[in-house]
């Protein structure tokens, strides 16, 4: 559940960056791709981190 939690916002957080910085639609898209991606990457590592601990 944080993977898909974290890959939506960091989707939204990263066509944001894109729009303010003024991106074309591949730029927001790049970013929207890249936040999400990395976003989830936290996400699995802290339920990896939840898990072991619970």
């Amino acid at each position: 559940m944080i993977v898909i939690a974290g890959a939506i916002l960091g989707a939204i957080i990263g066509a944001l960056t894109a729009r303010r910085r003024k991106g074309n639609g591949l730029d927001i898209l790049q970013y929207g791709f890249t936040y999400a991606l990395a976003f989830a990457l936290v996400g699995l590592i802290a339920t990896i981190i939840l898990e072991k601990l619970l």
